[in-house]
């Protein structure tokens, strides 16, 4: 599966605990990235810029479902799942 233009779900919904190029303290779940534009389509998807844990994310069914409400939902379920076994 490719990922599907104008969803930005992936750029929402998750937190990343490191620092990178535009969010020096990381990003919180729930932010919307620095890189995503108006479109919802990252500015740095094929940048060396991008952070390593979005450039090893690949899109698939399971994940990103029918559409980008669904994938929003999902990932921030996985988020909250993936929080509670953390803490």
């Amino acid at each position: 599966m490719e990922c599907r233009l104008g969803c930005g779900a992936c750029c929402i919904a998750p937190s990343i605990n490191e620092p990178f190029y535009g969010m020096p303290s990381g990003k919180p779940a729930g932010v919307v990235c620095v890189h995503l534009d108006q479109k919802f389509n990252c500015k740095i998807f094929d940048r060396p810029e991008r952070p390593t844990v979005c450039a090893n994310f690949k899109a698939e069914a399971a994940i990103c479902g029918v559409n980008r409400e669904q994938a929003l939902s999902i990932l921030n379920n996985l988020e909250v799942i993936t929080t509670i076994n953390v803490t």
